[in-house]
């Protein structure tokens, strides 16, 4: 709240003093407020507006919720991040991990909180059971967050949050038909559909990651074998390239991967070509399905640039052939690690 200055006012005369005067009924609400000191320096009054425009627009909460992190943050009804906090992801028990969460935003007082987190999800019971949050299986993380924060909450999948934040605020502007794809140490999605997020039934709509490309690929996680997760995901990619001679530290990462790439190494480039032609596979498969125009690429693998968005590009040209889907984009995403916050604040202010 924008504060007021409290110059006072001069003192009213009295009629004992002024008996040739007459002064008005006394206003049983007392004084009128005196008017706020204006800065003399334009840019100090710039600042004060911004202040004051911040301080009376609704605000919404954003968290991102994850293996590795929980980030939170504010956000403007126009999209745009105002503050911003994380913590590491605890690996005990129900109640460590809610309690990370609750700190980030105990205190806040936002119109609503939406909440994006790793699946899968059910919406249905507003339950959350993350593959790699163990401490959480049927953890009632809506009505929890209800419960401390006291406003309306918002829940949906994390790479659904990271697809809604682009086509909000980042590279899906304009599109009304689109899939989000979050390539990191895991492979998640979103769908946009004629303009609105869509969940699906219990939320897990779009789960591009579980789409099966190489049938004598590895096992996954999910159940199946050869998805795209096992190709094309940061961890994945490594062990790979590790099988087939590349030889770095014990702590080596796609990062690490995409700079010997760059260097000429040629088993991480290779490693690249797979994943991304996996990944180019399952978005064009995703097109198809869906009747999309754009696919919006984001996470840390795909900061690798063009070791990953060429054989992408390259997949799909080699393997479309349906006329609706031949217009079909794929770009980088331009909101970065603030995506799921954003994201998970479109749920409750869009």
């Amino acid at each position: 709240m924008s504060s007021r200055s409290t110059r006072s006012s001069k003192p009213a005369h009295t009629r004992a003093q002024h008996p040739e005067k007459t002064h008005p009924a006394p206003n049983p609400a007392g004084p009128p407020p005196a008017k706020p000191t204006q800065p003399k320096h334009p840019a100090e009054r710039t600042q004060q507006r911004a202040r004051q425009q911040t301080a009376s627009a609704p605000e919404f909460i954003g968290m991102d919720i994850g293996g590795t992190k929980i980030a939170a943050g504010g956000v403007t009804p126009e999209g745009h991040l105002t503050w911003r906090r994380q913590t590491p992801t605890p690996k005990g028990g129900p109640e460590e991990v809610f309690a990370a969460l609750a700190a980030l935003i105990q205190g806040t007082t936002p119109t609503a909180v939406g909440i994006g987190c790793a699946g899968p999800i059910d919406l249905i019971a507003g339950t959350v059971s993350p593959v790699n949050i163990p401490g959480w299986r049927d953890f009632p993380l809506k009505a929890r967050v209800e419960d401390l924060i006291r406003t309306p909450v918002e829940l949906a999948g994390d790479g659904l949050c990271m697809a809604a934040a682009e086509h909000w605020a980042g590279a899906g502007r304009g599109t009304d038909n689109m899939v989000g794809l979050v390539v990191s140490t895991g492979v998640g999605g979103g769908l946009i559909v004629n303009g609105q997020p869509h969940p699906g039934r219990t939320g897990n709509a779009g789960h591009i990651g579980h789409i099966v490309v190489d049938d004598s690929g590895i096992p996954c996680p999910c159940g199946g074998r050869g998805c795209v997760e096992t190709v094309a995901s940061g961890p994945n990619l490594v062990r790979w390239a590790r099988r087939q001679g590349w030889r770095a530290p014990a702590n080596a990462d796609a990062a690490h991967l995409a700079a010997a790439a760059l260097h000429g190494d040629g088993v991480a480039k290779a490693a690249f070509d797979r994943a991304g032609r996996a990944v180019g596979r399952a978005i064009l498969a995703t097109a198809v399905l869906a009747d999309l125009d754009l696919a919006v690429v984001g996470g840390g693998v795909a900061q690798a640039g063009d070791l990953l968005f060429a054989p992408i590009r390259a997949a799909i040209v080699e393997h479309v052939g349906l006329s609706y889907v031949r217009r079909l984009k794929v770009v980088p995403a331009e909101l970065g690690a603030d995506a799921g916050i954003v994201g998970a604040a479109a749920l409750v202010a869009r």
